[in-house]
């Protein structure tokens, strides 16, 4: 990833507050045609090993987990806010005219090795973990007791658990660093007017140093 300095995050705590808030996930691994990539909702598990791991489950028809050898090195791709960057909301603009359109945006790449887990009780522990986190603002939580024990079972048996071991952690937050601050505060007006919020408050408290979250 081409990452200059003004772009780079290696704040760790940032990092996994991105992964976390937008956990569907871009798995690129190299597969017997050539580069493959699936989509998945990944579950982060900060304290395990020196890394940390990152927690999935696949279809047991899709066929990455047989595809796959025990620890081969793969990459996943965590895209957070994005949005377009027109160049009329810097108030500099007006001025010179010498500025054109960007796009800014938060991205996390983790790279790490991937381990097949095909048991229930690492696919069940996957599942109890994902739905208690993603059920946690719903009104009556959906848990997996609710659901009938031979259903579950069976569902259950048709899905394979997916583990990356993490390596490295690489992350990029694209916010207008490299602008004078009345152009970054046109820019945060802008979004803002266009109902991009989430990017809005994004590029704010990058300059304040602080996280969104």
């Amino acid at each position: 990833m081409y990452l200059p300095a003004h772009f780079a995050e290696p704040n760790i705590e940032e990092l996994h507050r991105i992964v976390r808030d937008h956990p569907l996930g871009l798995l690129v691994r190299q597969g017997p045609a050539g580069l493959e990539a699936d989509h998945l909702p990944f579950l982060l598990d900060a304290g395990s090993g020196p890394q940390g791991a990152l927690c999935a489950h696949v279809a047991r028809a899709n066929p990455i987990w047989r595809e796959v050898n025990e620890g081969d090195a793969v990459l996943v791709v965590f895209r957070g806010v994005q949005g377009y960057i027109s160049p009329n909301w810097y108030p500099a603009k007006q001025e010179t005219h010498r500025f054109v359109p960007t796009w800014n945006y938060e991205v996390v790449h983790a790279h790490g090795t991937i381990h097949v887990h095909d048991d229930e009780k690492f696919v069940r522990g996957v599942v109890a973990r994902l739905t208690h986190r993603h059920e946690a603002d719903q009104p009556r939580p959906w848990k997996m007791g609710d659901a009938p024990a031979d259903y579950l079972a069976s569902q259950l048996g048709h899905i394979v658990g997916i583990e990356i071991r993490l390596t490295r952690l690489e992350g990029k937050r694209k916010l207008n660093q490299n602008h004078e601050p009345r152009n970054r505060e046109g820019a945060i007006q802008g979004l803002q007017s266009t109902g991009h919020g989430d990017l809005a408050q994004a590029m704010r408290s990058s300059l304040a140093g602080g996280n969104p979250g």
